[in-house]
């Protein structure tokens, strides 16, 4: 009996080791984004604060389903990583720092493109804020209620960086989520339209504006607050621009 329990000790930890080898000798697994579980519920969407950003207003309720988050933004190394593998270009900047720092120089469907290599996808722009705001609270900051806060969870143009800084550099929200206010803007997975219009029926396809959120290290406060929103086009591959993805 005793040699039976052995055998079968040592039949489960060859094949512990066995999957863990197959695991750690597999590169993908260690540039896949780390993710977060939201749990959802409904929330007031938009300029809660002070109604100054004309883009956001009016304020009003929204409903979010279970998701998953991207813990941190995408960095140079998972991005390079997934460029080789797929033949795209790496996005331009020095390879002496780039590593763990925020991608940027990222179009939106470049983006889109890298989460759907995980079977991913992007943030819609209702879970972005609703997570950046730690499951809807009112931070005007992600992570805090007050402007005098930011310098403790933003990376912004006040500290003169020339470049994203590593992701994670500052304090996470309530729900350990890093940089969703500051170090890089990042694309959400729609279209641009005001709050005060009915929502377009075409598709994704057919529109070139796209969302961006987050505020980054070239903005000042009001950019970086968690509500302020902005339109760019889905072809601006731009310094200041990376992402996170999202899942169901």
């Amino acid at each position: 009996m005793n040699n039976l329990k052995s055998c079968s000790f040592l039949l489960v930890a060859s094949a512990w080791l066995s999957l863990s080898c197959n695991v750690f000798k597999n590169p993908i697994n260690q540039y896949k984004p780390i993710m977060v579980k939201i749990q959802g519920g409904s929330f007031l969407y938009g300029d809660f604060y002070d109604s100054t950003n004309t883009d956001a207003i009016p304020v009003h309720l929204v409903d979010v389903e279970d998701f998953k988050i991207a813990q941190f933004e995408t960095t140079f190394d998972q991005y390079d990583f997934f460029a080789e593998r797929e033949g795209f270009a790496k996005p331009h900047l020095s390879d002496s720092i780039r590593g763990t720092r925020a991608v940027v120089n990222i179009t939106w469907d470049k983006a889109l493109a890298f989460c759907q290599y995980y079977d991913m996808r992007l943030p819609t722009e209702t879970e972005w804020e609703y997570a950046a705001r730690s499951r809807g609270k009112n931070q005007v900051i992600s992570g805090t209620t007050t402007l005098d806060s930011i310098y403790a969870f933003a990376v912004t143009v006040h500290e003169n960086w020339s470049v994203p800084e590593p992701v994670g550099s500052k304090a996470p929200n309530d729900l350990g989520i890093y940089d969703m206010s500051g170090n890089v803007f990042e694309w959400v997975g729609q279209y641009y339209q005001f709050y005060s219009m009915p929502e377009r029926k075409h598709s994704l396809d057919e529109d070139a504006v796209r969302i961006i959120r987050g505020g980054s290290f070239t903005e000042r406060i009001q950019t970086n607050r968690t509500y302020w929103r902005t339109g760019t086009l889905r072809d601006v591959a731009s310094p200041d621009i990376g992402f996170r993805c999202a899942d169901d």
